[in-house]
Protein backbone atom coordinates (compact mmCIF):
# COMPACT_ATOMS: atom_id res chain seq x y z
CA UNK A 1 0.00 0.00 0.00
CA UNK A 2 2.86 2.52 0.62
CA UNK A 3 4.66 1.48 -2.38
CA UNK A 4 1.63 2.25 -4.39
CA UNK A 5 0.88 5.58 -2.69
CA UNK A 6 4.38 6.77 -2.94
CA UNK A 7 4.42 5.69 -7.05
CA UNK A 8 1.11 7.75 -7.19
CA UNK A 9 2.43 10.76 -5.85
CA UNK A 10 5.98 10.71 -7.44
CA UNK A 11 4.26 9.35 -10.79
CA UNK A 12 7.07 6.85 -11.31
CA UNK A 13 4.16 4.13 -11.73
CA UNK A 14 5.51 0.88 -12.49
CA UNK A 15 4.21 -1.47 -15.59
CA UNK A 16 2.88 -4.67 -13.53
CA UNK A 17 0.78 -4.62 -10.09
CA UNK A 18 -0.47 -7.25 -8.12
CA UNK A 19 -3.26 -6.67 -5.80
CA UNK A 20 -4.51 -9.07 -3.31
CA UNK A 21 -5.29 -9.85 0.30
CA UNK A 22 -9.07 -10.65 2.59
CA UNK A 23 -9.43 -6.34 3.03
CA UNK A 24 -11.56 -6.37 -0.70
CA UNK A 25 -12.64 -2.83 0.07
CA UNK A 26 -8.95 -1.47 -0.08
CA UNK A 27 -8.02 -3.53 -3.02
CA UNK A 28 -10.81 -2.40 -5.01
CA UNK A 29 -10.36 1.44 -3.86
CA UNK A 30 -6.49 0.87 -4.78
CA UNK A 31 -7.21 -1.06 -8.40
CA UNK A 32 -9.18 2.24 -9.22
CA UNK A 33 -6.69 4.63 -7.98
CA UNK A 34 -4.48 2.76 -10.48
CA UNK A 35 -6.92 2.75 -12.90
CA UNK A 36 -7.60 6.65 -12.94
CA UNK A 37 -3.36 7.48 -12.58
CA UNK A 38 -2.85 5.26 -15.84
CA UNK A 39 -5.75 6.07 -17.92
CA UNK A 40 -7.23 9.45 -16.39
CA UNK A 41 -10.36 9.92 -14.54
CA UNK A 42 -12.58 7.75 -16.30
CA UNK A 43 -15.21 5.48 -14.85
CA UNK A 44 -15.44 2.04 -15.49
CA UNK A 45 -18.26 1.86 -18.09
CA UNK A 46 -15.72 4.35 -19.91
CA UNK A 47 -13.11 2.59 -20.24
CA UNK A 48 -14.77 -0.94 -21.31
CA UNK A 49 -14.99 1.43 -24.46
CA UNK A 50 -11.55 2.34 -24.69
CA UNK A 51 -9.64 0.63 -27.64
CA UNK A 52 -6.60 0.92 -25.22
CA UNK A 53 -7.83 -0.84 -22.33
CA UNK A 54 -8.63 -4.51 -21.49
CA UNK A 55 -10.68 -5.79 -18.83
CA UNK A 56 -10.98 -9.58 -17.76
CA UNK A 57 -12.82 -11.26 -14.88
CA UNK A 58 -12.70 -14.93 -13.97
CA UNK A 59 -11.08 -17.76 -16.45
CA UNK A 60 -13.02 -17.08 -19.67
CA UNK A 61 -9.45 -16.32 -21.54
CA UNK A 62 -6.60 -17.55 -22.29
CA UNK A 63 -2.98 -16.70 -21.52
CA UNK A 64 -2.40 -16.57 -25.60
CA UNK A 65 -5.00 -14.05 -25.83
CA UNK A 66 -3.78 -12.10 -23.16
CA UNK A 67 -0.21 -11.92 -24.68
CA UNK A 68 -1.49 -10.83 -28.62
CA UNK A 69 -3.06 -8.20 -26.89
CA UNK A 70 -0.25 -7.40 -24.88
CA UNK A 71 2.24 -7.24 -27.59
CA UNK A 72 -0.63 -4.82 -30.01
CA UNK A 73 0.44 -1.29 -29.49
CA UNK A 74 -1.60 0.98 -27.97
CA UNK A 75 -3.69 3.61 -30.28
CA UNK A 76 -2.67 7.36 -29.97
CA UNK A 77 -1.58 6.82 -26.53
CA UNK A 78 1.10 6.16 -24.69
CA UNK A 79 0.15 2.66 -23.37
CA UNK A 80 -1.96 -0.24 -23.38
CA UNK A 81 -3.74 -0.97 -19.59
CA UNK A 82 -4.98 -4.76 -18.94
CA UNK A 83 -6.89 -5.79 -15.99
CA UNK A 84 -7.63 -9.23 -15.09
CA UNK A 85 -9.43 -9.93 -11.85
CA UNK A 86 -9.73 -13.17 -10.16
CA UNK A 87 -8.16 -15.64 -12.67
CA UNK A 88 -7.16 -18.08 -10.31
CA UNK A 89 -3.80 -17.65 -12.69
CA UNK A 90 -2.05 -17.51 -8.69
CA UNK A 91 -3.07 -20.88 -7.84
CA UNK A 92 -3.13 -22.98 -11.10
CA UNK A 93 -0.77 -22.87 -14.05
CA UNK A 94 0.08 -18.75 -14.96
CA UNK A 95 3.50 -19.62 -15.95
CA UNK A 96 2.89 -18.65 -19.57
CA UNK A 97 2.34 -14.83 -18.78
CA UNK A 98 5.08 -15.42 -15.91
CA UNK A 99 7.38 -16.26 -18.84
CA UNK A 100 5.72 -13.33 -20.96
CA UNK A 101 6.19 -10.73 -18.01
CA UNK A 102 9.71 -10.52 -18.35
CA UNK A 103 10.18 -9.25 -21.90
CA UNK A 104 6.99 -7.96 -21.90
CA UNK A 105 5.92 -4.60 -24.46
CA UNK A 106 7.17 -1.60 -22.42
CA UNK A 107 4.15 0.16 -23.30
CA UNK A 108 1.66 -2.67 -21.82
CA UNK A 109 0.75 -2.36 -18.39
CA UNK A 110 -0.86 -4.98 -15.98
CA UNK A 111 -2.81 -5.06 -13.34
CA UNK A 112 -3.32 -8.00 -11.41
CA UNK A 113 -6.33 -8.12 -8.81
CA UNK A 114 -6.74 -11.28 -6.73
CA UNK A 115 -8.32 -12.71 -3.47
CA UNK A 116 -6.22 -15.73 -2.83
CA UNK A 117 -2.90 -16.16 -4.34
CA UNK A 118 -0.17 -18.77 -4.12
CA UNK A 119 3.15 -16.61 -3.30
CA UNK A 120 5.29 -19.76 -4.40
CA UNK A 121 3.80 -19.57 -8.17
CA UNK A 122 6.06 -19.00 -10.96
CA UNK A 123 3.87 -15.58 -11.92
CA UNK A 124 3.78 -14.38 -8.09
CA UNK A 125 7.53 -14.40 -8.32
CA UNK A 126 7.30 -12.88 -11.83
CA UNK A 127 5.34 -10.09 -10.37
CA UNK A 128 7.45 -9.02 -7.77
CA UNK A 129 10.59 -9.24 -10.56
CA UNK A 130 8.70 -7.03 -12.81
CA UNK A 131 6.71 -4.47 -10.95
CA UNK A 132 5.20 -4.88 -7.74
CA UNK A 133 2.71 -6.83 -5.33
CA UNK A 134 0.86 -5.15 -3.10
CA UNK A 135 -0.92 -7.20 -0.01
CA UNK A 136 -3.85 -6.19 1.35
CA UNK A 137 -5.24 -7.13 5.04
CA UNK A 138 -7.66 -7.16 7.32
CA UNK A 139 -6.75 -3.45 9.39
CA UNK A 140 -6.90 -3.54 13.15
CA UNK A 141 -8.82 -2.00 15.61
CA UNK A 142 -6.67 0.77 16.14
CA UNK A 143 -6.57 1.81 11.94
CA UNK A 144 -10.34 1.18 11.48
CA UNK A 145 -10.56 3.90 14.16
CA UNK A 146 -7.85 6.62 13.05
CA UNK A 147 -9.43 5.80 9.06
CA UNK A 148 -13.56 6.45 10.47
CA UNK A 149 -11.72 9.44 12.33
CA UNK A 150 -10.02 10.70 8.90
CA UNK A 151 -13.50 10.23 7.13
CA UNK A 152 -15.59 11.99 9.60
CA UNK A 153 -12.97 14.83 9.97
CA UNK A 154 -13.25 15.34 6.09
CA UNK A 155 -16.86 15.84 6.63
CA UNK A 156 -15.69 18.84 9.10
CA UNK A 157 -18.01 16.75 12.04
CA UNK A 158 -16.71 15.34 15.02
CA UNK A 159 -17.38 11.66 16.42
CA UNK A 160 -17.39 10.04 20.14
CA UNK A 161 -15.02 7.30 20.96
CA UNK A 162 -18.04 5.48 22.06
CA UNK A 163 -19.59 6.05 18.75
CA UNK A 164 -16.82 4.92 16.64
CA UNK A 165 -16.61 2.09 18.75
CA UNK A 166 -19.89 0.88 18.30
CA UNK A 167 -19.87 1.37 14.33
CA UNK A 168 -16.78 -1.31 14.36
CA UNK A 169 -18.99 -3.98 16.74
CA UNK A 170 -21.99 -3.34 14.19
CA UNK A 171 -19.87 -4.18 11.06
CA UNK A 172 -17.14 -6.59 12.60
CA UNK A 173 -14.48 -4.28 11.20
CA UNK A 174 -15.27 -4.60 7.86
CA UNK A 175 -14.36 -1.84 5.59
CA UNK A 176 -16.87 -1.98 3.16
CA UNK A 177 -19.84 -2.19 5.52
CA UNK A 178 -18.05 0.58 7.72
CA UNK A 179 -18.08 2.75 4.56
CA UNK A 180 -21.52 2.11 3.95
CA UNK A 181 -22.65 3.03 7.35
CA UNK A 182 -20.85 6.10 7.46
CA UNK A 183 -22.33 7.29 4.55
CA UNK A 184 -26.01 6.97 5.73
CA UNK A 185 -24.55 8.47 9.03
CA UNK A 186 -23.31 11.27 7.04
CA UNK A 187 -26.76 12.08 5.22
CA UNK A 188 -28.73 11.61 8.98
CA UNK A 189 -26.17 14.31 10.59
CA UNK A 190 -26.13 16.68 7.65
CA UNK A 191 -27.14 19.60 9.65
CA UNK A 192 -25.36 18.17 12.76
CA UNK A 193 -21.88 18.81 13.61
CA UNK A 194 -21.20 15.52 16.40
CA UNK A 195 -22.02 12.46 15.79
CA UNK A 196 -22.59 10.21 18.56
CA UNK A 197 -23.84 6.87 20.18
CA UNK A 198 -27.33 8.02 19.67
CA UNK A 199 -26.91 8.31 15.79
CA UNK A 200 -25.44 5.21 15.25
CA UNK A 201 -28.06 3.48 16.96
CA UNK A 202 -30.42 5.20 15.11
CA UNK A 203 -29.14 4.90 11.52
CA UNK A 204 -26.60 1.62 11.92
CA UNK A 205 -28.12 -1.43 12.99
CA UNK A 206 -26.78 -4.99 13.25
CA UNK A 207 -29.32 -6.26 10.80
CA UNK A 208 -26.86 -7.30 8.28
CA UNK A 209 -24.12 -9.09 9.88
CA UNK A 210 -26.92 -10.76 12.04
CA UNK A 211 -28.94 -11.75 9.12
CA UNK A 212 -25.80 -13.10 7.53
CA UNK A 213 -25.32 -15.41 10.06
CA UNK A 214 -29.01 -16.62 10.57
CA UNK A 215 -29.44 -17.08 6.57
CA UNK A 216 -26.47 -19.26 6.38
CA UNK A 217 -27.28 -21.01 9.71
CA UNK A 218 -31.00 -21.88 7.72
CA UNK A 219 -29.02 -23.03 5.09
CA UNK A 220 -27.08 -25.27 6.99
CA UNK A 221 -30.67 -26.50 8.55
CA UNK A 222 -32.45 -26.97 5.06
CA UNK A 223 -34.90 -24.17 5.97
CA UNK A 224 -35.20 -22.48 2.53
CA UNK A 225 -38.11 -20.16 2.93
CA UNK A 226 -36.49 -18.87 6.21
CA UNK A 227 -32.82 -18.42 4.07
CA UNK A 228 -34.71 -16.16 1.53
CA UNK A 229 -37.26 -14.39 3.77
CA UNK A 230 -34.22 -13.38 5.17
CA UNK A 231 -32.71 -12.36 2.02
CA UNK A 232 -35.88 -10.32 1.40
CA UNK A 233 -35.36 -8.56 4.57
CA UNK A 234 -31.72 -7.08 3.39
CA UNK A 235 -33.21 -5.92 0.16
CA UNK A 236 -35.84 -4.41 1.66
CA UNK A 237 -33.43 -2.63 3.82
CA UNK A 238 -31.93 -1.69 0.47
CA UNK A 239 -28.44 -3.87 0.95
CA UNK A 240 -26.91 -4.43 -2.39
CA UNK A 241 -27.22 -7.84 -3.91
CA UNK A 242 -23.67 -8.05 -4.76
CA UNK A 243 -22.45 -6.61 -0.84
CA UNK A 244 -24.57 -9.35 0.36
CA UNK A 245 -23.01 -12.33 -1.64
CA UNK A 246 -19.38 -11.00 -0.66
CA UNK A 247 -20.63 -11.22 3.34
CA UNK A 248 -21.92 -14.40 2.77
CA UNK A 249 -17.96 -15.60 1.12
CA UNK A 250 -16.71 -13.83 4.10
CA UNK A 251 -18.28 -15.90 6.62
CA UNK A 252 -18.26 -19.20 4.35
CA UNK A 253 -14.07 -18.15 4.39
CA UNK A 254 -14.57 -17.83 8.04
CA UNK A 255 -16.39 -21.30 9.09
CA UNK A 256 -13.47 -23.02 6.70
CA UNK A 257 -10.83 -21.23 8.23
CA UNK A 258 -12.34 -22.24 11.81
CA UNK A 259 -13.35 -25.58 10.70
CA UNK A 260 -9.42 -26.04 9.49
CA UNK A 261 -7.70 -24.98 12.76
CA UNK A 262 -10.31 -27.06 14.83
CA UNK A 263 -9.31 -29.76 12.80
CA UNK A 264 -5.31 -28.92 13.26
CA UNK A 265 -6.44 -29.41 17.60
CA UNK A 266 -6.63 -25.88 18.16
CA UNK A 267 -8.60 -24.53 21.17
CA UNK A 268 -10.84 -21.40 20.59
CA UNK A 269 -8.63 -19.02 22.86
CA UNK A 270 -5.87 -19.87 19.75
CA UNK A 271 -8.57 -19.71 16.83
CA UNK A 272 -9.63 -16.30 17.94
CA UNK A 273 -5.76 -15.53 17.67
CA UNK A 274 -5.47 -16.49 14.57
CA UNK A 275 -8.70 -15.62 12.89
CA UNK A 276 -8.32 -12.44 14.75
CA UNK A 277 -11.90 -12.61 16.16
CA UNK A 278 -13.65 -12.24 19.13
CA UNK A 279 -14.01 -15.43 21.50
CA UNK A 280 -17.84 -14.93 21.46
CA UNK A 281 -17.79 -15.13 18.20
CA UNK A 282 -15.60 -17.97 17.38
CA UNK A 283 -17.23 -19.57 20.16
CA UNK A 284 -20.97 -19.37 17.71
CA UNK A 285 -18.90 -19.53 14.35
CA UNK A 286 -17.32 -22.96 15.72
CA UNK A 287 -20.70 -24.62 16.01
CA UNK A 288 -22.08 -23.49 12.87
CA UNK A 289 -19.05 -24.64 10.91
CA UNK A 290 -19.62 -28.04 12.30
CA UNK A 291 -22.95 -28.21 10.73
CA UNK A 292 -20.85 -28.26 7.08
CA UNK A 293 -18.49 -30.82 5.31
CA UNK A 294 -15.11 -28.95 4.41
CA UNK A 295 -15.81 -30.14 1.19
CA UNK A 296 -19.33 -28.20 0.97
CA UNK A 297 -17.61 -25.00 3.02
CA UNK A 298 -15.10 -25.16 0.09
CA UNK A 299 -17.42 -25.54 -3.34
CA UNK A 300 -19.50 -22.71 -1.35
CA UNK A 301 -16.70 -20.67 -1.79
CA UNK A 302 -15.98 -21.59 -5.24
CA UNK A 303 -19.88 -20.98 -6.20
CA UNK A 304 -20.03 -17.32 -4.31
CA UNK A 305 -16.92 -16.38 -6.74
CA UNK A 306 -18.87 -18.15 -9.72
CA UNK A 307 -21.38 -16.13 -9.38
CA UNK A 308 -20.08 -12.83 -8.88
CA UNK A 309 -18.38 -13.29 -11.90
CA UNK A 310 -21.70 -14.14 -13.25
CA UNK A 311 -23.16 -10.43 -12.05
CA UNK A 312 -19.80 -8.67 -12.96
CA UNK A 313 -20.49 -10.58 -16.51
CA UNK A 314 -23.90 -9.58 -16.52
CA UNK A 315 -24.54 -13.00 -17.13
CA UNK A 316 -26.90 -12.85 -13.82
CA UNK A 317 -28.55 -10.38 -12.58
CA UNK A 318 -27.09 -9.26 -8.75
CA UNK A 319 -30.52 -10.68 -7.35
CA UNK A 320 -30.79 -13.56 -8.94
CA UNK A 321 -27.59 -14.81 -8.24
CA UNK A 322 -27.90 -14.82 -4.74
CA UNK A 323 -31.21 -16.50 -4.51
CA UNK A 324 -29.63 -19.36 -6.61
CA UNK A 325 -26.89 -19.80 -4.07
CA UNK A 326 -29.56 -19.49 -1.26
CA UNK A 327 -31.87 -22.08 -3.16
CA UNK A 328 -28.86 -23.78 -3.97
CA UNK A 329 -27.52 -25.05 -0.38
CA UNK A 330 -30.81 -24.39 1.49
CA UNK A 331 -32.56 -27.40 -0.61
CA UNK A 332 -33.65 -30.27 0.66
CA UNK A 333 -33.53 -32.87 -2.06
CA UNK A 334 -30.39 -30.76 -3.96
CA UNK A 335 -26.49 -32.11 -3.83
CA UNK A 336 -24.31 -28.88 -3.12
Amino acid sequence: MYVINDDLKTGNLKSVYLLHGPEGYLVRRYRDKLLNAFCGNSSKKELDDDMNFNSFVGKDFTQERIIDLAETLPFFADRRVILLEDTELFVKNGDKLADYLGSKAESTVFIFVEGDIDKRSKLYKAITSAGHAAEFRKQDEDTLKRWIVSLVKNEKKQITVRAVESLIERTAGDMELLNHELEKLFCYTQDMEAIDITEVEAVCTTVVTNHIFAMIEAMANKKQAEALGLYYELLALRESPIGILRLIARQFTQLLMIKDLRNRGYDRRKIAEKTELKPFIVNKYMEQAGKFTTSTLRKALDDCAEYTECITTGRLTDRLAVELLLVKYSSKNGKE
